[in-house]
């Protein structure tokens, strides 16, 4: 920080993070006034990325200092999270005609209204660290597959070198595009794909269960590598059930492959321990970027 004051805030806005009470906002402090904070967050000339860099090299030297045994492997998670929008910024606004506005950050994608996060989420060992994001910016811009695969360009090779390097992600990541990232790469990607998809013979994947085992390698169209897929029943809130399936490019056995998809949801309970108990559950300041720095 560049001076005395703001190295004070940056202690005073940790410690409401830190609380974990889901309290993070200024006005919840009782050592600094909401004014100062806010101007810690919204004019103070800090670098937010400079922050963001001291935390990484933080977390690596922690990692070196501690190793993980080289046996365990890398899974990197990857997931579309949505802040809400909350209170009324220009910044944060919804786009409109006009020229000299500044790009707003609120956006509609799957029925929500807010800030949309695509996430790296990294689990080494008994370390789990939210390493970076990406913002989508709407359409026009990159699509949250290009995001999550500029994300997979943001992993330090000294995290996975010498390591067998795992990527899940859910059916929205299922993509060529996304596959072709990771396995050009020489990482295994575990992900949802939609039981719509075709295989390069016709058929779709909706059609395999049946006489076929879950394990099963197929071609799927557009990829000239095989995939193994298995599939599950899976209960929804209306007592219904709903046909999933989940691929990967290494070839694993049907009943690991399941087990292997669901270890996915650790980014969940990331996405839920960061809104509700460090306060990311709504968009609500002009530079929220800087908040969320802070977490990582």
């Amino acid at each position: 920080m560049p001076s005395v004051y703001q190295k004070a805030s940056l202690k005073a806005m940790l410690g409401l993070f830190l609380d974990a009470q889901g309290h993070a906002l200024p006005e919840h402090t009782q050592i600094k006034s909401a004014s100062s904070l806010s101007r810690f967050l919204n004019h103070y000339n800090w670098s937010t990325r400079q922050v963001i860099r001291i935390t990484r090299a933080a977390v690596l030297a922690q990692l070196a200092a501690h190793p993980v045994p080289a046996g365990r492997p890398v899974r990197l998670l990857i997931d579309l999270s949505t802040l809400k929008k909350t209170g009324k910024f220009w910044r944060l606004s919804t786009p409109t005609e006009d020229v000299d506005a500044p790009e707003p950050w609120v956006r509609m994608l799957n029925g929500k209204r807010g800030l949309h996060l695509v996430v790296l989420y990294i689990v080494v060992g008994n370390r789990r660290i939210p390493w970076s994001f990406r913002v989508w910016r709407g359409k026009g811009q990159p699509s949250p597959n290009q995001l999550a695969c500029k994300l997979l360009a943001s992993v330090p090779k000294s995290l996975v070198k010498g390591r067998t390097v795992i990527v899940q992600a859910d059916t929205e990541f299922g993509t060529v595009e996304f596959l072709n990232a990771v396995y050009q790469r020489h990482w295994r990607a575990v992900v949802g794909v939609k039981n719509s998809r075709l295989l390069q013979d016709g058929r779709k994947l909706k059609d395999l269960p049946g006489k076929a085992k879950c394990g099963l390698q197929v071609c799927l169209k557009d990829i000239d590598y095989p995939l193994t897929v298995s599939w599950f029943w899976l209960k929804r809130a209306d007592n219904k059930r709903e046909l999933r399936f989940v691929a990967s490019t290494h070839p694993y056995s049907g009943v690991y492959l399941i087990r292997l998809g669901r270890k996915r949801w650790a980014i969940e309970g990331f996405f839920k321990t960061a809104k509700h108990q460090f306060g990311l559950h709504g968009t609500g300041s002009v530079k929220w970027d800087r908040i969320k720095c802070l977490y990582t």
